[in-house]
């Protein structure tokens, strides 16, 4: 009894301690630690698990500690796993003999294709026949031959449907991997930025153990196909890409016969088709059976941001995985803030002087801009050999060359860890002021600025704040993005040529980035995974598989910015698409009545199309009416109550004999009526094809929440689901 006692003493005084320094801990998240207690107690009336539950109750001051507590070893020796902030960790360890962090031990990816289900080697469903014959098109910055992403090791020749040619330039080689590469820059394919290496590394890399970049993240990178073709296109340069190297790399791919483009290029807002080379090049390699997946944009949290919105292209968003990178400051008084980083540089835990930018104005600046350190604004010899603060990101321009140590900063994306050339750590609104608070407070402030850390066991994914959001401005009626996919703190293949951050002199060949760009190639992989299965199905079928098995997430934010028009469908699932058990299919024909519907000209239709069309009542449809795999329309601002309907047409690609019954399921906004005509369908054989409509009605719509539900077809085996999106909202759109 005397130890449980001990125990319980040295418990409540670190719950007293806890509760009396609440005040200088933080709102971090939560990381999973690993208590060991040494070996099991000989007490007949010690229960482990109830000891384990004390101890994490006390602790964290949380009398239900559900969610907390991970497992309880409890038969060959004591202790437990737990999820903990980095303060409770501490005070744990002063009464255990260790904890320490949660490892992964066995191979890892950037642990975003682990995250998604797609497991390496055996433990993943594979056709690697097929998959070695499907050819990834990247239309990018170009790509490093040399990395060993793109090694040709174990590959035989190209496939007999390759037509393509390796035209890179000087010094630069193809091989039974890297099949083709062409340039449109007049530089060469070779990648001088690092960019379109890190997504066609993404999309279909080879398997390459022991890589990190500077020690973090560190594993095994892979693409979604490793054992796929890549073919480089590089389009664009430091300056920009073209236009008319955007459209031949379309026209070179399609003949070249890659079986799937994927483009992490698009412009800041939404372009009408006619004037869009991807959505024109995209067209083109629909009609030839070839898909196309591209990035929602980086303008976020922002509405009618998206970019690629015609919906012959798969348009793909930015979410978190259940990794993050966080830096640590630990201030002069003790005190930690925890801030994003992808900070490799180590300070050693030695503590430097603080300085605001405000403090450290020159003559040629007000001390409100000084703040933000705005260029030229900072008085050099009150900066050097200090770490540097900054309320906003200008300070990271100008932070070397006026001496700082390292740099602090008010993020305007805290939920995104960024690299950069020096030590750095960027905090949340609340935290930075806290720090503000505490330099201004002290004679001589000082703080740390620690190594990045790797946190697991996020809770569910959320959009990432710089994702674009809908609504669509171009085609009203489709809703974008289509689908979410990890792009937040993404390890891959890197160009040594390239710089890791602006004005990094470091040279690395795997380095971290975030962005839609990275999440894109995520859905490429993912679309050339399931035509390794179907090599037959059309792009809209792949899309459609994708799209019906997707699982649902959450965006923070508020109005639109937390809803399907950043979202889509959801996160990308990619086992669940390999048996989605009904598609939405389309064809250029269908394509066709839609932009008849939409009451573009014959001339128009040529631009896009490359055909002479003459609309007609046959040929035309509503825009609503498009055989979307989701459902959306902009209501009239006018309109106190509405009815909206949709037509679809369902295709079965499961097992015949099959009966799916529909259900609907609620989503935010005001409550929708929501009819399915039939409610029922019936498939006799695979490939029959049956169609429904949904009419919906309801009134009084906010006008700046969108009112949604999901739509569901069920054969008690396959979940077919379909967001259904209705809005009046009139937002700015300039």
């Amino acid at each position: 009894m005397a130890n449980l006692a001990a125990s319980t003493c040295l418990y409540s005084w670190l719950l007293v301690l806890l509760l009396s320094s609440v005040s200088a801990i933080i709102d971090e998240d939560t990381q999973v630690y690993i208590v060991y207690m040494g070996s099991l107690s000989s007490r007949a009336d010690y229960i482990p698990t109830s000891d384990h539950m004390s101890i994490l109750q006390q602790v964290t001051g949380e009398s239900s500690i559900e969610g907390r507590l991970v497992r309880s070893y409890k038969r060959s020796f004591n202790g437990f796993a737990a999820r903990l902030t980095e303060s409770e960790r501490t005070l744990i360890a002063e009464g255990v003999v260790s904890v320490f962090p949660n490892k992964i031990l066995q191979l890892h990816t950037t642990t975003s294709w682990d995250f998604m289900g797609v497991k390496e080697g055996k433990n993943t469903k594979r056709n690697l026949a097929i998959e070695s014959d499907t050819i990834i098109g990247v239309i990018d910055t170009g790509i490093w031959p040399e990395s060993k992403s793109f090694s040709d090791k174990g590959f035989g020749p190209p496939p007999k449907k390759w037509k393509g040619v390796c035209s890179g330039g000087k010094n630069f080689t193809c091989n039974n991997k890297l099949i083709g590469a062409r340039d449109y820059t007049s530089e060469g394919t070779r990648d001088t930025s690092g960019h379109g290496t890190h997504t066609a590394s993404t999309a279909a890399g080879n398997a390459v153990k022991d890589t990190s970049f500077f020690g973090i993240g560190n594993g095994t990178v892979r693409g979604g196909v490793p054992a796929s073709r890549i073919a480089a296109y590089k389009v664009c340069t430091d300056s920009g890409c073209s236009s008319e190297a955007l459209l031949s790399s379309f026209d070179d791919a399609i003949a070249d016969g890659v079986d799937l483009i994927t483009i992490s290029i698009g412009f800041q807002f939404p372009s009408i088709f006619e004037d869009d080379p991807i959505a024109i090049g995209a067209f083109h390699a629909m009609a030839k059976g070839i898909l196309t997946v591209s990035s929602a944009g980086n303008s976020g949290p922002k509405p009618t941001t998206v970019s690629h919105v015609a919906p012959w292209i798969f348009t793909v968003a930015a979410s978190t995985t259940n990794r993050g990178f966080i830096t640590k400051v630990v201030l002069g008084n003790g005190k930690t803030l925890a801030g994003r980083s992808v900070n490799a540089f180590d300070m050693k835990g030695k503590k430097y002087p603080l300085v605001y930018g405000k403090s450290a104005a020159s003559s040629a600046c007000d001390a409100k801009t000084a703040a933000l350190c705005a260029p030229a604004c900072l008085n050099k010899s009150r900066v050097k050999g200090k770490i540097l603060v900054c309320g906003g990101p200008s300070g990271y321009k100008i932070a070397k060359s006026v001496g700082a140590i390292a740099i602090i900063d008010k993020s305007p994306r805290p939920d995104v860890a960024f690299t950069h050339h020096l030590p750095a750590s960027g905090l949340k609104a609340k935290d930075f002021k806290s720090l503000v608070s505490y330099i201004e407070s002290q004679d001589s402030p000082q703080a740390a600025v620690l190594k990045t850390e790797t946190i697991f066991n996020r809770t569910s994914p959320v959009i990432a704040s710089f994702s674009s959001r809908g609504p669509n401005t171009i085609a009203v009626d489709i809703l974008k993005p289509d689908i979410t996919a990890p792009g937040v703190e993404i390890l891959a293949a890197f160009s040594p040529n390239g710089e890791p951050s602006e004005d990094d002199t470091r040279r690395v060949k795997y380095s971290v980035f975030s962005g839609t760009s990275m999440a894109c190639p995520h859905v490429a992989g993912v679309a050339a995974y399931v035509k390794t299965f179907y090599p037959r199905w059309s792009p809209s079928m792949i899309q459609s598989a994708i799209m019906t098995t997707a699982w649902p997430v959450k965006a923070k934010g508020r109005g639109i910015a937390s809803t399907e028009f950043a979202y889509g469908a959801g996160h990308v699932d990619p086992m669940a698409a390999l048996n989605p058990g009904l598609v939405y299919e389309l064809d250029k024909a269908d394509h066709i009545a839609f932009l008849c519907g939409m009451n573009y000209t014959s001339k128009t239709l040529k631009i896009i199309s490359g055909d002479t069309v003459k609309c007609s009542k046959k040929n035309k449809i509503l825009p609503r009416n498009l055989n979307y795999p989701s459902m959306s329309a902009k209501l009239s601002g006018t309109d106190s109550t509405f009815s909206v309907t949709f037509n679809r047409t369902l295709t079965n690609v499961g097992t015949p004999n099959s009966t799916y019954k529909s259900k609907v399921v609620a989503g935010h906004g005001s409550k929708l009526s929501i009819k399915v005509t039939p409610s029922v369908l019936y498939f006799k054989t695979v490939n029959e094809k049956q169609s429904f409509s949904v009419t919906v009605t309801g009134s009084d719509v906010d006008s700046e929440v969108p009112s949604s539900a999901n739509l569901i077809w069920s054969d008690g085996t396959h979940n077919v689901r379909s967001p259904i999106v209705v809005y009046i909202m009139v937002v700015d759109e300039a």
